[in-house]
């Protein structure tokens, strides 16, 4: 079944919305490497109707980022319908998604996130009220209840559809599970098998070939791509290849991968205002794309450390013009 806005292919691939990730340079490279839908950061209903500065900095997206929607979250109705009512006003994404799913204790002690959990009629409220906000399609993401006791996904979705939600997203697992055990990938299917609008899966993608799994396995109308994505937003375009059954793309040798990760890093300085401070924050995507290589453990030192984007150039030609050096010991390893 299609998502309620236009897309490219029958199966889209989404990135999730992650707070301090999912900002607007990571989404423009992630649409780069065929990610066809993008999310911002989960921005306070509070802090969008009062217009707080950082929360509308990061309401901020181009051209480049379209298909895109705003995540949203709070329990207050009324503040929920406003923030809703001021992002289709000013920004005009192409659909606003509601956050039930967040577990981070600073967001669900005042019932935001996955605390609506705990009370469907807030969640049936929440909804309705962002949809009477708003001209654009209203989704949300859910998980699959606040904890073992209350898991009952399915029937939380009902509830989400029936309060007129265009899409759903779900992370199978409860609250307090946070991101530890296994997705329950077999809810997704349940879910996908009970309501009639769109649902995505969510979960557990760190590969390509997880997210072709999860679709074959649960018959999700898309994908949802959290963690998997840092440090390889070159996974949209290998999962694109496995779900659509074309040729697999080769990675990315190491020095493609320190283009990207440049590229990726010129985009946030750009945006960012304080370059310093963009080169700090930025750390972060260094070490994620640097993960896995030979030598990493060092490599990574030296990025956290970096002030500039010069330093990370001449960290980057420093490894690659010492790369046989550092991969033999990795290679003696793997012989062995």
């Amino acid at each position: 079944m299609p998502l309620p806005y236009v897309v490219s292919h029958d199966v889209p691939l989404i990135l999730a919305p992650m707070a301090g990730v999912s900002e607007s340079p990571f989404r423009r490279i992630c649409r780069r490497f065929g990610a066809d839908v993008v999310v911002t950061e989960f921005l306070s209903a509070e802090g969008i109707r009062r217009e707080n500065p950082s929360t509308w900095e990061k309401l901020r997206f181009g051209p480049g980022e379209r298909p895109i929607g705003v995540q949203i979250y709070g329990a207050e109705p009324e503040a929920m319908r406003e923030a809703a009512e001021l992002v289709t006003d000013v920004f005009a994404p192409e659909f606003i998604d509601i956050n039930f799913g967040c577990p981070v204790k600073k967001v669900v002690r005042r019932n935001g996130g996955s605390g609506c959990l705990q009370d469907l009629r807030i969640v049936e409220r929440v909804i309705r009220a962002v949809i009477s906000g708003t001209r654009l399609p209203v989704t949300c993401k859910i998980r699959s209840g606040w904890n073992d006791a209350m898991r009952d996904p399915v029937t939380i979705a009902r509830r989400c559809q029936d309060a007129g939600v265009h899409a759903l997203a779900l992370h199978p697992r409860t609250r307090t599970q946070m991101y530890t055990g296994i997705a329950n990938w077999d809810e997704i299917a349940a879910v996908k098998e009970a309501l009639a609008i769109p649902v995505i899966g969510n979960g557990d993608i760190r590969t390509a070939d997880d997210a072709a799994r999860m679709r074959a396995y649960t018959g999700c109308d898309a994908v949802m791509i959290a963690r998997g994505s840092f440090g390889q937003p070159w996974i949209f375009r290998e999962a694109r290849a496995l779900i659509d059954g074309t040729a697999l793309p080769p990675p990315p040798t190491v020095e493609e991968r320190f283009r990207i990760a440049l590229d990726h890093a010129r985009m946030a300085e750009q945006f960012e205002p304080d370059r310093r401070g963009a080169a700090i924050e930025f750390r972060k995507h260094l070490g994620w794309y640097v993960k896995g290589l030979p030598g990493s453990a060092d490599l990574r030192r030296q990025l956290h450390a970096v002030n500039s984007l010069g330093d990370v150039e001449g960290i980057f030609d420093d490894y690659l013009r010492r790369l046989p050096t550092v991969a033999e010991p990795a290679l003696e390893a793997t012989e062995a």
